[in-house]
């Protein structure tokens, strides 16, 4: 008997659509070959949900994501709805879908394959073998903390954390290095700001409870700098949201394409599957955009959510066929490509290698 899942999917705008397709192409493949069942179901959120409801996230996409067992999501805003006010913009759907979801905690590999090496714009001595997993706190830090506001000539925000918000992100990270290497880097500014100090103590209450796991600390400028230096040192990196959201954008770029990189929102109710990238309204319709991030981003889903470790491996190995193969979305065409194919394409040749 063949095992169900409920999948919520949102698809949003620009490439968003293009690129879910294709992942649910391949889980599709998935069905057939693992004898699992996925049962879809789309949802409106960002520029697509406010043409059409006026809510950049509607509350039947809150509750339809809430009851599912994870959600694949794609990517949303775009220059229509960039002088919409404050509160109807695609981002202020998406800040609060994550509140409303409880993700605390933001997965986000950075892999580099050796048949893309050439792809980045370091050396390939000081990327290959790159394998990094960085977990960035979501839902706190001074993208939420209060007070916050602006008049004409002043602006503030204020970066908060508790300490049960670093507890259980902190608690993430050290799982997820238990089944890698062992080794977390935190990331903080710790000589400079009383919350890195708070962050940096309480990270180290944490790591007395996995003594197997090699802990250690970095300001984040120096963190930066490190990235470019020696990425190879680092194994899983630990860090708030701000950080994290500029140090994992760097991270990716190790890579050589932003098309390439997945990600996960995990935490307290659901988890959101999604590409690291925005929703590239400048080729939308076109056929080019790369759907590897967002097919990698189902693997996570099916690994970290569904615990169907196969099949997210059969996806994994599909991918690196793929790339081993010469096939390359328009992006990576300069990078050893056999065939240049399209998005819907490269879907299909990777769902095939399932197959075989």
């Amino acid at each position: 008997m063949s095992k169900n899942y409920n999948i919520s999917v949102i698809k949003g705008d620009g490439i968003g659509v293009e690129i879910v397709d294709e992942a649910i192409k391949v889980l599709k493949t998935i069905e057939d070959k693992f004898d699992i069942k996925f049962n879809f179901k789309d949802y409106l959120m960002g520029g697509c949900a406010i043409d059409a409801t006026g809510n950049p996230l509607p509350d039947e996409t809150i509750s339809g994501v809430l009851n599912s067992d994870a959600c694949l999501f794609g990517a949303i805003g775009g220059p229509k709805w960039d002088k919409n006010p404050r509160e109807l913009r695609p981002e202020s759907g998406l800040l609060r879908f994550r509140k409303e979801m409880g993700v605390f905690a933001n997965l986000r590999p950075a892999v580099v394959y050796d048949e893309l090496i050439d792809a980045s714009s370091l050396k390939p001595e000081i990327i290959k073998g790159v394998d990094i997993m960085v977990v960035r706190e979501l839902i706190g830090g001074i993208y939420f903390g209060e007070p916050k506001g602006k008049t004409q000539d002043k602006g503030w925000n204020t970066m908060v954390y508790t300490v049960e918000e670093i507890e259980r992100i902190t608690h993430v990270a050290f799982k997820l290095a238990m089944k890698r290497d062992k080794r977390i880097c935190s990331i903080d500014k710790a000589n400079v700001l009383d919350v890195s100090q708070l962050w940096r103590d309480t990270v180290e209450k944490i790591a007395t409870q996995y003594p197997e796991v090699e802990l250690s600390h970095m300001y984040v400028d120096n963190a930066a700098m490190q990235l470019i230096a020696n990425p190879k040192q680092f194994d899983v990196m630990l860090t708030g949201n701000i950080f994290g959201d500029i140090l994992s954008d760097e991270a990716s770029m190790l890579s050589g394409s932003i098309g390439l990189l997945p990600s996960a929102s995990t935490g307290l109710k659901t988890a959101v599957y999604e590409p690291i990238h925005g929703s590239a309204p400048d080729i939308t319709g076109l056929g080019i955009a790369n759907p590897i991030a967002t097919i990698s981003s189902a693997s996570m889903m099916l690994r970290y959510s569904l615990n169907e470790e196969k099949a997210a491996d059969a996806i994994d190995t599909a991918v690196k066929k793929a790339l081993k193969d010469g096939y390359r979305t328009k992006d990576l065409a300069q990078f050893d490509a056999k065939e240049v194919v399209s998005t819907s394409q490269m879907g299909d040749i990777i769902s095939k290698i399932i197959n075989n």
